[in-house]
């Protein structure tokens, strides 16, 4: 098989950094994917939580083949105007006044940390540095965001860490107040961890931290990299409990499977950036801006929220029907098309049997399966989907 031939090279020439599902993938078209000898998959991983339009959208892909007619890049020495139409459209529809573009998560992750720190360098006083940071959390893969990741298994073999952070129990607000000290800068959490295996939060979770900041003087930072741009069915995650943070970052879905990442801000703390205290060579250049403006516009302009919390409350109501019939799920959760199926077994078995049937979806945390479909999931393809599990669990 053609597959075959090309893992072999593949695992001679590429660095062995991920545990790869025996399938090379080389088309996609909406919720769809095609293997190299032509089978066909239901996508529910969606790139990890990234083509939020699903494959090979037809206005995406539009905007970037005219943008690469255009200008493809450009040092940020000059002024672009899909860049600058991008960051209006992100300050239009959040709560900040500022954006910074980069590359991926945790690149974003990266330049919140630093903004954070400079922030306190420059306006608060005592020598704050230090950020809080939730055990079970991930924030990216970076020797700074590895340590403000909050699980030991991402941290191992390259100790030491970068210092400066501290690890609190996620939904715990005494413990997060008693964390804090006279180093204390700020606060970095994610609004539903989903690395972490799509855990979310008690309602009133996220409005206690803001207080608490807001008492201690600190900065609240939402990483909102998985949950934003509309996967819990708002276009950001803390839209939902009616609190606004400091500092915000994205990545993922911002630009439909192209990359791109952003750290949003209040014009308070975004100050601190000045010429020459961060950069980024390819960030919001107009090829990524251009395709994040058209996945954004889509989003916006198309209903798409509205149809990810439809498809979301009926994924969550089959897999509900699915905990009733199989002892192996120990719960099920999740807001908006971000879900999750938490089992008593290991997950690995089931993901390589839903591979072999047709179905992409994910393991996390060893043992919960986590659904990322794109928003334009029909109610079809989420019955199929169903099935197939129900199909592969009856198995074990």
């Amino acid at each position: 098989m053609l597959t075959e031939g090309l893992i072999l090279a593949a695992d001679k020439v590429v660095m062995g950094t991920y545990k790869r599902f025996p399938v090379v993938l080389v088309k996609g078209s909406g919720t769809r994917v095609w293997d190299c000898d032509g089978k066909e998959y239901l996508d529910l991983v969606a790139g990890i939580a990234v083509c939020s339009l699903g494959h090979s959208h037809p206005r995406v892909n539009a905007a970037i083949k005219e943008q690469l007619d255009k200008l493809s890049h450009v040092s940020n020495l000059y002024y672009t105007e899909p860049q600058i139409r991008l960051a209006q459209l992100l300050t239009d529809n959040s709560f900040a006044d500022r954006v910074f573009f980069c590359n991926s998560g945790a690149e974003a992750n990266e330049a919140a940390i630093k903004l954070a720190r400079k922030f306190a360098h420059d306006y608060l006083s005592g020598g704050k540095y230090e950020l809080i940071t939730m055990r079970n959390s991930f924030h990216g893969r970076t020797l700074a965001t590895v340590a403000a990741t909050g699980q030991e298994k991402f941290h191992r073999g390259f100790e030491p860490l970068p210092e400066g952070f501290r690890f609190v129990p996620y939904d715990d607000v005494s413990a997060l107040e008693g964390a804090i000290s006279e180093k204390t800068c700020g606060v970095l959490l994610e609004p539903i961890q989903g690395e972490g295996g799509v855990i979310i939060p008690a309602p009133d979770y996220l409005r206690e931290v803001r207080s608490i900041c807001d008492r201690k003087g600190i900065l609240m930072i939402l990483d909102e990299v998985q949950v934003g741009m509309g996967r819990t069915g708002t276009l950001f995650a803390y839209e939902q409990s009616g609190i606004k943070p400091d500092i915000l970052t994205l990545a993922k879905s911002l630009g439909n499977g192209f990359p791109i990442g952003a750290t949003l801000a209040t014009e308070r703390v975004a100050q601190a950036f000045t010429p020459g205290t961060h950069a980024s060579t390819f960030g919001g250049n107009p090829l990524a801006a251009t395709a994040a403006c058209a996945t954004l516009g889509t989003i916006l302009e198309e209903g798409l929220l509205e149809k990810c919390r439809a498809r979301g409350a009926n994924f969550l109501q089959g897999l509900d029907s699915l905990k009733a019939k199989h002892g192996i799920i120990k719960a099920v959760r999740g807001r908006g098309l971000m879900l999750a199926m938490e089992l008593t077994i290991p997950g690995e078995t089931i993901v390589t049997r839903c591979l072999q049937k047709g179905l992409l979806i994910n393991c996390t945390n060893g043992n919960v399966l986590r659904f990322l479909p794109p928003f334009t999931i029909d109610d079809g393809e989420i019955e199929a989907a169903i099935a197939i599990i129900d199909e592969v669990m009856s198995e074990q």
